[in-house]
């Protein structure tokens, strides 16, 4: 946790920008896997990490708005707790370590809110994701489980999204943790990519150091041959001598705070030449992004510029033709590169998305592409000292959609599909940074994974 200050702080701003009403602020409780006592490793919800700090099950705060008090709701446990779990803290001594004044037992909140309910107040909650929560808040406040996302406070999630979007320095000392196991993760999936290594064992042992770090993975690691499928959660395959491997991985620090890295590496240590030439092109679409991330600067426009680095690398190879800015305009390139950029990134991998990308991506000024590849920009809006952002291009051959293109005569002005044929097969390449943008600028944020080509290499080979 961080000193209690940081979240008495962080409250009185949320209710400033609230200004009215009951501000509701749910932790998680545990998941089972197949039995009730058989349980995922607990997640605490981000956001009442964020405001609360306690990383335990089965708590809740409120925040009255417009008197400032602050409730936190539990329950103190009993003997029969006690002799399984160890003595445990009281929820008075939980709540004055994050500076809340009152604590009361969990089943007293729907009272809480029921009253205020009948008051005519209003209730603001963030969208609910998980099935418990759905459940649990339509028993609190009345409001159907289908009608919650409707109902979920937009004036609260535009204020949790506007503090939560700017990192301060023991945030990012946070995320540089977190990145510094990153680090260790994938320098070690570089070094185990060699000829008949099975990809789960990889995938076991990259797991195994986000464990060791103290937090776990920050998402289901991707790892695969097959990397022209962009999430690829499959780690059923032997590598191969010749193929590409990508692995897309981060981890948590203690406090929850994420890192997320890609790169691709050749098995068994050796790029060809078509693969080099390539995996160059993804290179410097990454290196020019992150030039050019500053603040003021959209992340739209960082995207773009990043596109067309990748269709004149495509061009000069000989797979696309004619104008980029026209190619980029009509989105041919997003035949092999269609997914955006990167995303927010913090408490969680995809920062805050569990409140809508809409709200945390993109603003009044920059809306969201409905184009092929651009549409799936997470980040659009202009970037602002503090963002953590992660920059990562890609180029792949999708079999399935090059041929629907083909056979469409989608962008077949810019696109050479007989070239393009003779690469089913090659898989993918994606290249992730984590970036910070600083008053002056942008840095990347922990020791950057090997990245040039001829370091990948001598990282295989030990």
């Amino acid at each position: 946790m961080f000193a209690k200050e940081i979240y008495i702080s962080r409250r009185k701003q949320l209710a400033g920008l609230v200004k009215s009403g009951i501000i509701l602020l749910p932790g998680n409780g545990e998941s089972p896997m197949n039995y009730p006592d058989n349980t995922y490793h607990f997640r605490q919800d981000s956001s009442f990490l964020y405001f609360f700090g306690l990383d335990q099950p089965d708590l809740a705060g409120v925040i009255d708005a417009d008197s400032g008090e602050e409730i936190l709701f539990g329950n103190d446990v009993d003997l029969d707790d006690i002799i399984w779990m160890g003595p445990q803290e009281s929820m008075a001594s939980r709540a004055e370590r994050v500076g809340v004044a009152r604590s009361q037992p969990f089943g007293r909140l729907g009272d809480y809110l029921r009253e205020a309910i009948g008051m005519g107040r209003r209730i603001h909650f963030l969208p609910p994701y998980r099935g418990e929560g759905k459940i649990m808040l339509a028993a609190l406040t009345g409001i159907a489980v289908e009608r919650q996302k409707e109902m979920a406070s937009l004036e609260l999630i535009r204020a949790v999204v506007s503090l939560r979007s700017i990192k301060d320095s023991l945030e990012i000392e946070e995320i540089e943790k977190a990145c510094a196991t990153g680090y260790k993760m994938h320098v070690k999936a570089m070094k185990m990519a060699q000829p008949g290594v099975w990809e789960q064992k990889i995938t076991g042992r990259i797991e195994g150091i986000a464990a060791s770090g103290g937090g776990q993975i920050s998402f289901p690691v991707i790892l695969s041959q097959n990397g022209d499928t962009l999430h690829n959660h499959d780690h059923s395959q032997i590598l191969e001598k010749g193929r590409l491997l990508i692995v897309d991985a981060g981890a948590e620090s203690l406090l929850h705070y994420a890192s997320d890295f890609t790169r691709t590496t050749p098995v068994g240590g050796k790029f060809s030449p078509r693969q080099r030439e390539i995996y160059n092109i993804v290179l410097a679409a990454n290196n020019r992004a992150t030039e050019l991330i500053r603040p003021g600067v959209t992340y739209l426009s960082v995207h773009l510029e990043a596109a067309r680095v990748i269709a004149a690398g495509l061009k000069e190879a000989g797979l696309m033709k004619g104008d980029v800015d026209e190619a980029v305009a009509a989105g041919a390139h997003a035949l092999f590169f269609p997914h955006g950029l990167g995303h927010m990134m913090g408490l969680d991998v995809h920062d805050m998305e569990d409140l809508g990308q809409i709200h945390v991506g993109f603003d009044e000024e920059i809306r969201p592409s409905t184009q092929f590849g651009t549409r799936s920009l997470r980040l659009g809006r202009r970037l602002q000292p503090g963002f953590v952002i992660t920059n990562e291009p890609g180029i792949y051959f999708i079999p399935a959609l090059i041929d629907q293109w083909r056979t469409a005569k989608i962008n077949d002005a810019f696109i050479n599909f007989d070239k393009v044929e003779q690469y089913k097969g090659f898989g993918g390449i994606r290249l992730e940074d984590d970036i910070l943008v600083t008053p002056e600028g942008s840095r990347i944020l922990g020791k950057r994974v090997p990245i040039d080509p001829e370091e990948v290499e001598k990282t295989v080979a030990g």
